[in-house]
C-alpha cells in the first residue's frame, strides 16, 4: 500500500492544540480502499453530537493511498466517530469506534 501525506499532516496538526498531562495523544492509520478520493474527514468524540472540522481542509487521499493521524485533543476519551465525504459525492460515518484499540480504519466501498 502506498503512503502518501496530503494536507492530511497539515490539518491534523489543527487538533495539536496543548493537551493537559493527563490526556494521551491518540495515533491510528487511515487507508483509503473506496474507489473514490477522500476529500472530507471529520473525527470527533462519541459524546460530541458535532463533528469537528474537515482535516482535510482542502486535501485530499486518494484511492489506495493511507496516512497517519495523530488526535491531540486533550480528550481522555478513546471512543470516537468518524465521517468521510468522497469526490464522488458519497459520504461515509461509522460511530462509537474505540480508536486506542482499532489502530487503524479504512474506508472500503
Amino acid at each position: 500500500m502506498k503512503t502518501i501525506f496530503t494536507a492530511v499532516a497539515a490539518a491534523v496538526a489543527l487538533l495539536a492544540v496543548q493537551a493537559p498531562a493527563f490526556a494521551e495523544d491518540l495515533e491510528f492509520l487511515l487507508v483509503n480502499e473506496s474507489s473514490a478520493n477522500l476529500v472530507e474527514f471529520n473525527v470527533s468524540p462519541a459524546s460530541s453530537g458535532n463533528w469537528e472540522e474537515n482535516l482535510l481542509d482542502g486535501g485530499v487521499l486518494e484511492s489506495g493511498y493511507e496516512v497517519g493521524v495523530l488526535i491531540a485533543d486533550g480528550a481522555t476519551t478513546c471512543v470516537y466517530d468518524i465521517r468521510g465525504g468522497f469526490a464522488d459525492g458519497s459520504e461515509a460515518e461509522d460511530y462509537g469506534l474505540d480508536l486506542c484499540e482499532l489502530g487503524e480504519y479504512s474506508f472500503i466501498d
